[in-house]
């Protein structure tokens, strides 16, 4: 490996972990109760398990940071053509994953129609795809003091737009937040998640605003990290500003809620703050201490390089398992876990066990990608 890989290689890291315990998250087999650790927030709160996609947001402003200096060099208008392409070719591709397979399966298992005027519209590629596009636009135009005061802008607008026009009484509920309100405005309730029980978006409009500065954040730290370099001093600041984001969000969190299904602004600064402190410990583990007996490190790369692909992979595989039916009303995805996860291991821990085989099998996917230099970029 050259030294530049060599150099960088917590980064890579860094990525691939995040797509690991993502598909790990996304994927809890069934079973009498899911893995508890596996589990978001109910509401106000924050598990383990909702770092995960703020980590991902992190992530894209990781390797952002390799990618945008080259785009000064060329016009605006191609950058711009660039940008926007990138942009709109992400989001599309989440809002494919959510209408495939273009058609649904009702509980006797005949075949019914998914029109498109019931298809969710936002979600965590689309999400992606916005945070990233903006956060491009603002690194590539605005000096570093001036995306910092954007970024204040963001938390702090975001925390009185959900004030004005949230509920009066409960601006950060389900039901009363200004988020909830503009999407049903925009989009409808039919093109609004229903996992909550009523039509609502975790990744909605509006909260999409904070989200951007997860990713400028992870942006600043992938430079930082390529201009100081893998030294003690590049690891004490990375803590020390983790930590100041941590201490900020626990003190705003007795005003303003953690919550990651408002993505509000203690959560985003919450989540940087974990992301910057893990960042360290990698780098010390990895770049100082080279702790990498058995290569464990390229256990995580291998998904790093094909982070955006191997995610969509993991979703639409996940659909397919859901829809293809063993009997008429029993799903392969509720037989495999019937007979075999929750055969060896009853409960929560068969429904971890599944997590990590599905997560593995679209590892390996990733290793036969990885092997034949096989890297799809979106």
């Amino acid at each position: 490996m050259s030294n530049q890989n060599q150099r960088f290689l917590s980064l890579d890291v860094f990525r691939g972990m995040t797509i690991c315990f993502m598909i790990i998250v996304n994927t809890p087999g069934s079973g009498s109760t899911h893995f508890a650790p596996l589990d978001h927030a109910e509401w106000h709160g924050f598990t383990p398990t909702d770092l995960v996609f703020p980590s991902f947001l992190f992530a894209v402003g990781n390797a952002m940071s390799f990618s945008i200096d080259r785009y000064r060099q060329i016009s605006d208008a191609a950058f711009l053509r660039k940008i926007f392409k990138r942009t709109l070719l992400i989001f599309l591709l989440g809002y494919l994953m959510y209408w495939f397979p273009f058609f649904r399966l009702d509980a006797a298992g005949h075949i019914i129609s998914a029109p498109i005027k019931d298809t969710r519209i936002m979600g965590v590629l689309q999400r992606i795809a916005l945070c990233y596009g903006f956060a491009a636009l603002l690194i590539h135009y605005l000096s570093a003091r001036a995306v910092a005061v954007v970024n204040v802008l963001c938390l702090v607008g975001y925390w009185v737009l959900l004030l004005i026009f949230g509920d009066a009484q409960q601006p950060y509920s389900l039901l009363g937040n200004a988020g909830l309100y503009l999407d049903k405005f925009l989009f409808g309730n039919n093109h609004l998640y229903n996992g909550e029980g009523i039509p609502f978006d975790p990744e909605g409009l509006l909260s999409t605003i904070p989200a951007i500065v997860n990713v400028v954040i992870g942006y600043y730290a992938g430079k930082f990290i390529q201009q100081k370099g893998k030294g003690f001093e590049t690891i004490a600041r990375l803590m020390l500003v983790g930590s100041l984001f941590i201490f900020i969000a626990i003190w705003w969190n007795m005003v303003f809620p953690i919550n990651k299904k408002l993505w509000t602004s203690p959560f985003v600064l919450l989540t940087t703050g974990l992301d910057l402190m893990i960042l360290s410990a990698l780098i010390y583990i990895i770049e100082i201490k080279n702790w990498t007996t058995f290569n464990w490190t390229n256990f995580f790369v291998i998904l790093g390089k094909n982070p955006l692909f191997i995610y969509l992979l993991s979703e639409l595989l996940l659909t397919i398992i859901v829809m293809v039916r063993v009997q008429p009303r029993i799903s392969f995805y509720n037989w495999i876990n019937k007979v075999f996860f929750q055969v060896i291991a009853p409960g929560a821990l068969g429904s971890f066990l599944f997590a990590i085989s599905y997560m593995l099998l679209c590892w390996m996917i990733g290793w036969w990608l990885n092997k034949r230099k096989i890297y799809i970029r979106v």
